[in-house]
């Protein structure tokens, strides 16, 4: 077991390679394993590309009859942007498979383990399942909810504060807690802000990195400014904006829509609930522009909406060492609160971490139940 835990570590390190590059599809590794040692190796690098086992097979041409085949995902055998996988493996001559989890897409799941074993071909399931979970669990959301996976940033102050009582919050975290911010945008497929987040600070939400993500604002009543940051040239990702469907009644939104759309700006009519974007909608929406990691940067009603409605994932908290004060001065989460502490949301596999030696960084999951008494 031990052998085989030391090629399937080897396989996940590998399909970590693909973080950021492979959405809306899974991180995948591939290894061809002859005599105790490694033949080839690869992981899938982009959707429409080859997926790892293909690659692998490629590279090992007729050295693979005979040998074992180590990835974490379960190949697939369906026909999507590329063919199945299960079919290359056949005919490659593997002996058997070593996969770390069965598939959780309902377009293969368990399909590709028993198109192997019908065709001969030994599958065992199970070696490091829970890291292999873990490490796509955007994946996981994604193919079973239809839901992108949610993860929540905020860049606070010690005392709570997002921005002081005159609206200034320049900079509040520190230089290398940005430059996180950025390298974790350049993971995202998409990130989401409320109006009141551009209409007070302007961003322009692009990412130093090389893949900047689509630029998506709640905007239940389109009240954002057609010259905002995020529409200007030095921002080319794709502009989203979502708004409340019976706003469209009003001519002068209408007319902004149409300008809108000239621009390329694509304007996403939501159905309302309780007077507000119906998120669940919105999500499943964006699922299906294939949009699997969203992060949510803001502000403090947009963040309180998402976790008192369950939604959220994962939550990152910079904390900078630094008191605002304030009664006026803005929050991170705002919304209407809990009622009592009992009521809170609750975080599990929480952990803390020091970012450049400055602000502390609390990552972990919410419990996700929504708040029934407030």
């Amino acid at each position: 077991m031990k052998r085989h835990e030391f090629f399937m570590r080897k396989v996940l390190e590998l399909a970590e390679k693909g973080k950021g590059t492979t959405s809306p599809n899974p991180m995948v590794g591939a290894l061809v394993v002859k005599n105790g040692k490694i033949i080839v190796s690869a992981y899938h690098r982009r959707p429409g590309g080859l997926h790892a086992e293909a690659i692998a097979l490629k590279r090992a041409g007729q050295k693979a009859k005979g040998a074992t085949l180590y990835v974490n995902l379960e190949p697939c055998a369906h026909l999507g942007r590329t063919p199945p996988c299960s079919k290359a493996i056949i005919k490659s001559g593997i002996k058997e498979v070593y996969c770390s989890m069965i598939d959780p897409n309902p377009l293969n799941n368990g399909k590709g383990k028993k198109e192997l074993e019908k065709n001969g071909v030994n599958v065992r399931v199970g070696i490091l399942a829970e890291e292999a979970a873990k490490l796509n669990e955007v994946f996981i959301k994604y193919v079973t909810k239809k839901m992108p996976f949610v993860t929540i940033k905020v860049a606070e102050s010690l005392d709570g504060k997002i921005a002081t009582r005159t609206m200034d919050s320049k900079w509040i975290s520190s230089e290398a807690s940005r430059d996180y911010s950025h390298s974790l945008r350049s993971e995202m497929d998409a990130v989401l802000v409320g109006v009141n987040t551009i209409m007070r600070d302007n961003p322009i939400l692009t990412s130093r990195r090389n893949k900047s993500p689509i630029k998506i604002v709640l905007d239940s009543n389109l009240r954002v400014s057609e010259n905002a940051n995020i529409f200007s040239k030095k921002s080319p990702a794709l502009n989203i904006v979502a708004i409340l469907k019976k706003s469209l009644k009003a001519p002068h939104i209408l007319k902004k829509v149409e300008r809108f759309n000239k621009r390329g700006i694509l304007i996403v009519a939501c159905p309302g609930k309780n007077n507000r974007i119906d998120l669940e909608w919105l999500l499943k929406e964006l699922a299906e522009l294939e949009i699997s990691r969203l992060l949510v940067e803001g502000g403090g009603d947009t963040i309180a909406g998402f976790l008192e409605q369950g939604f959220v994932d994962r939550v990152l908290f910079f904390i900078a060492p630094k008191i605002i004060g304030g009664r006026n001065a803005v929050t991170s989460v705002e919304g209407r609160g809990v009622g009592k502490v009992s009521y809170a949301i609750k975080l599990k596999n929480v952990k803390v971490e020091m970012i450049g030696g400055e602000d502390i960084l609390i990552s972990g999951k919410p419990n996700n139940l929504t708040n029934q008494q407030c």
